[in-house]
């Protein structure tokens, strides 16, 4: 009798701690459920802007006057680990600069700050310019 308790105690609690792993499991960890690639396309930026990523631009202040993404966010990048507080954990984060260098070097202070869904913008904001997409001046 006490052979059969026991044994129907082992299949309860099988059972239940098969039911926490996947509860645990489907829990997304990031907003997309995912961790993104380290860098992506200006085309692939553009979709992730559109379906409401993030837009962070690493740039310096006079470089941003120029022309930069429309509602996108100025850290510079000397400046931006002492600033990650101002960045949303719950949205997809595409970091961007003027060539694709230093949104690289943006992307992985992101990381080891711990925010999964960050990339960086390959070619940067000359070749998101010079492929037609808005821009807007000024401060």
């Amino acid at each position: 009798m006490q052979k059969r308790i026991a044994r129907f105690l082992l299949i309860g609690f099988v059972i239940a701690l098969g039911v926490f792993a996947n509860a645990c499991a489907s829990a997304p960890s990031a907003p997309s459920g995912k961790s993104l690639p380290p860098e992506i396309s200006v085309a692939d930026a553009v979709a992730k802007r559109t379906a409401g990523a993030f837009i962070l631009d690493v740039r310096e202040q006079e470089e941003w006057n120029e022309f930069h993404v429309p509602n996108s966010k100025l850290i510079p990048l000397g400046t931006l680990a002492s600033r990650v507080s101002e960045l949303p954990r719950d949205k997809e984060i595409v970091v961007v600069c003027r060539s694709g260098n230093r949104s690289q070097s943006g992307r992985d202070i992101l990381v080891k700050a711990g925010f999964t869904s960050v990339t960086s913008m390959a070619g940067g904001l000359m070749q998101w310019k010079s492929a037609g997409h808005p821009t807007v001046t000024g401060p």
